[in-house]
């Protein structure tokens, strides 16, 4: 079930042998409301399971974007492969959009190619990563939305760029970053950054994700919020080359 050495994906364009090897672990993010898996986000591994930093810092800096672009056809075949039914959130630098024209494109390809349908794809986009103009970011993000993508901001309040993004391209999902959850239950400074946050969401319609979620008190709280998606130990940790069921603690 690994990919080979240099290739990513089955199908997919092959990858220069400076490239490292890679496979993927997937972690579900659950809808608590309806008590099953939402989607499952694709997370880069080694082939023997080793942490994504291990892989990437063996990417040469010229061929970041080539292969942020590459293992994306990767994590869809080998989804596919496994048996996926939910939907697949995917992570995407920006900065790609404006390497190269097929950054998003040849993710599509190959859904197409794996009968995986546009409409269950999430693009993960990382606040961290910097970005001069969130007015064009969100016009190429929005153009893939019009034919079915869904797009979601992860590790939202990480950074400095969240709420210039909300205001210029206004995602499906935010995913409140970890620290910010952690312990929350008992930080009211946390807590009243991340009800305006939830408000704001609200008002724009947009879905909130609270990940590294790893405590029922951490959940019970943003629950209080109306938060529905959730991605944590709490529910399941990242299955090497699996997509691992999801538990449901006392949550009710």
């Amino acid at each position: 079930m690994r990919l080979p050495p240099g290739v990513a994906g089955e199908e997919g364009p092959r990858v220069p042998a400076l490239m490292p090897a890679f496979s993927y672990a997937f972690q579900p993010i659950v809808d608590v409301g309806a008590r099953e898996v939402f989607s499952y986000e694709a997370l880069v591994r080694g082939t023997a399971n080793e942490p994504a930093f291990r892989v990437l810092e063996r990417v040469p800096a010229h061929a970041r974007y080539q292969f942020d672009e590459d293992s994306r056809i990767a994590a869809i075949a080998l989804a596919v492969q496994l048996g996926l039914r939910s939907h697949l959130n995917l992570n995407l630098l920006p900065r790609g959009l404006h390497e190269s024209d097929t950054s998003v494109t040849s993710t599509l390809a190959a859904a197409a190619r794996h009968a995986l349908p546009i409409d269950r794809m999430i693009l993960e986009v990382t606040e961290g990563e910097v970005i001069a103009d969130y007015a064009q970011l969100g016009r190429q993000l929005n153009e893939f939305r019009s034919m079915g993508l869904k797009v979601a901001i992860d590790d939202f309040g990480a950074g400095y760029s969240g709420l210039n993004m909300l205001a210029d391209f206004q995602p499906d999902q935010i995913k409140i970053d970890m620290n910010l959850v952690r312990g929350i239950e008992r930080h009211g400074p946390r807590q009243s950054i991340v009800r305006a946050v939830v408000q704001v969401c609200g008002d724009l319609g947009i879905d909130v994700i609270a990940e590294g979620v790893e405590s029922l008190a951490e959940y019970t709280w943003f629950a209080e919020q109306g938060v529905r998606l959730f991605q944590g130990y709490l529910f399941a940790k990242p299955g090497f080359e699996s997509l691992p069921a999801a538990q449901f603690p006392d949550c009710d």
